[in-house]
C-alpha cells in the first residue's frame, strides 16, 4: 500500500500511548467527566502551536497529574472543534493519527488542506475493506463541496453497485450541488428519485427542495412540500421559519407572518436561538409590534440577555428604520453588558450615519475608544461609505488612512463573542 504524504508532529506518539494504554472501564468512567472537562486541555494544547518536541508532552503529563485521562472521545472533540472554526491544518496533523475507523474524517480535512487530489490518493491507497460507506460518502462530500459534478455523479453510480448510496446525506450533498450551480430543475428530479429508492429525507432535505421550489417561482409546490412534512409529522419550527423566510422573499408577507405563528406554536420555551430567528423573520416582514413582542418573551425567558440576543434585536431596529427604539435598546445593553462589544455600537453608528448624524456617530465611536474596545475595520467602513456617498472625497481618505495605520499597529481588537445562552 501507498503511504500518505502526511506526516504527524513528534508530539502525536505521546497522545496515541495515552489512547491505547487506558483500559475499556476507565474510559467509560472517564467519558462523563470528560464531557465537561476537555475544553480546559483543549486550550492548553491549542496555543502551543507550532511548539518544539516536548512541550506537548509536558502539557499532556501535566494534565494527567491533575486526576485527568485522554482518550479517543477527546481526541475526536477536539477535532471537531478545530473544524469548526477551520483550523483545518491543525485538525489534520490531530487527525492524522485518529485510530483507522477515522479514515473518513481524514478524508475531508486532507481535501481542505492538501486538495482534492491528495484526497483521492489517500482514499485509493485505503485497503478495501475501508473503502466503505463512509470513506465513499466522505470523497463524495468533497467532490460536490468542490463543485466537481461529472465526479461526483461517476463516484455515486459505484455507489449505488456497492449499495452504499442509501444515505439521506448523499442526496443532500448532491441536491445543494445543483443549487450552488444553479440547476434548481434538477432538485426534484433528484428528490423524486431519493424518495423511490426508499431512502427517507431529512429536514435538511425537506428545506433544499423548498428553497429550489422557491427559487422557480413555485410557491404551490413550496407549500404542498411543507403540507406533506406537516402529515408525516415531520414539521418543526425550524421548517416554518424557513417557510416564513421563502415567504418574506418573495414578498409574501402575511402569510410569512402566518409561518411565524405555527413557528411559535411548536417552538421549544427554552430554545432561544428561535425567539433570534422570529425576530429576524418578524423584522424582515416589516412588523415591528411582533419584534418587540418576541423581544421581551425572550427577556422574560432571560433577564440578562447576551450580546448576541441584543445584537440580533438592535439590527432588527435599524432594519425597521425605529431610531428611538435602536437607542433605548442600546442604553439597555450598554447599563448591563459585561463585555463591550464593538459591533452592537457598530449597528448605532450605521443608523446615524444613514441620517447624516455625523457628530453622534463620531461620539459613539470615541465613547467605543475610551472603553478600551478599539474601532473594527466595519466601523471606518461606515464613515467611509458614508462620506463618499456625500462626496467628501478628503474625509473618505482620511479614515481609509486611518483604518490602515491602526491595522498595521495592530491595534484592531478581534471581537469572539460566544452565545452562551
Amino acid at each position: 500500500m501507498g503511504k500518505s504524504p502526511m506526516h504527524a508532529p513528534p508530539w502525536w506518539t505521546a497522545v496515541l500511548r495515552r489512547l491505547t494504554t487506558a483500559s475499556a472501564a476507565e474510559l467509560k468512567t472517564q467519558a462523563a467527566r470528560e464531557e465537561a472537562e476537555w475544553k480546559p486541555l483543549y486550550r492548553r494544547l491549542s496555543v502551543l502551536g507550532g511548539a518544539p518536541e516536548g512541550s506537548v508532552t509536558a502539557t499532556l503529563d501535566q494534565w494527567e497529574m491533575e486526576g485527568w485521562r485522554m482518550t479517543a472521545l477527546w481526541l475526536m472533540k477536539h477535532i471537531r472543534e478545530l473544524r469548526k472554526y477551520r483550523r483545518h491544518e491543525h485538525a489534520l496533523e490531530r487527525g492524522m493519527e485518529t485510530p483507522n475507523g477515522y479514515h473518513a474524517v481524514r478524508i475531508d480535512l486532507i481535501s481542505k488542506v492538501k486538495g482534492i487530489r491528495s484526497a483521492e490518493e489517500y482514499f485509493s491507497n485505503l485497503p478495501e475493506p475501508a473503502k466503505n460507506r463512509r470513506t465513499y460518502g466522505a470523497l463524495f462530500s468533497c467532490y460536490c463541496s468542490g463543485r466537481m459534478t461529472d465526479r461526483a455523479i461517476a463516484l455515486l453510480e459505484k455507489m449505488k453497485e456497492r449499495k452504499f448510496a442509501s444515505h439521506v446525506l448523499i442526496y443532500n450533498n448532491l441536491m445543494s450541488l445543483y443549487m450552488k450551480l444553479g440547476q434548481l430543475e434538477k432538485v426534484p428530479i433528484l428528490f423524486q428519485e431519493m424518495k423511490a429508492s426508499n431512502v427517507l429525507p431529512d429536514s435538511c432535505t425537506y428545506r433544499i427542495i423548498m428553497k429550489s421550489y422557491a427559487s422557480m417561482s413555485d410557491i404551490v409546490s413550496v407549500e404542498r412540500v411543507t403540507q406533506e412534512m406537516e402529515s408525516q409529522g415531520a414539521s418543526d419550527c425550524l421548517t416554518y421559519c424557513h417557510l416564513a423566510w421563502l415567504y418574506n422573499s418573495a414578498g409574501l408577507f402575511e402569510k410569512a407572518e402566518v409561518a411565524l405563528k405555527k413557528a411559535e406554536l411548536v417552538m421549544g420555551s427554552h430554545d432561544l436561538s428561535s425567539f433570534r430567528l422570529l425576530i429576524s423573520l418578524y423584522a424582515a416582514a416589516g412588523n415591528l409590534s411582533e419584534v418587540k413582542r418576541v423581544w421581551n418573551l425572550l427577556k422574560a425567558r432571560v433577564p440578562r440577555p447576551t450580546n448576541m440576543n441584543y445584537l440580533i434585536m438592535l439590527e432588527a431596529l435599524r432594519k425597521l428604520d425605529d431610531m428611538d427604539g435602536l437607542k433605548q435598546c442600546s442604553e439597555e445593553w450598554e447599563s448591563g453588558c459585561v463585555n463591550y462589544d464593538i459591533r452592537l455600537v457598530n449597528i448605532l453608528i450605521g443608523a446615524y450615519l444613514r441620517r447624516g448624524m455625523v457628530d453622534e456617530a463620531k461620539l459613539l465611536q470615541e465613547k467605543a475608544d475610551q472603553m478600551g474596545e478599539w474601532s473594527d475595520e466595519h466601523t471606518f467602513v461606515l464613515f467611509i461609505d458614508h462620506y463618499l456617498k456625500n462626496r467628501k472625497l478628503e474625509l473618505a481618505q482620511k479614515y481609509s488612512k486611518l483604518a490602515t495605520s491602526i491595522v498595521k499597529k495592530g491595534q484592531l481588537k478581534t471581537i469572539e463573542t460566544g452565545d452562551v445562552s
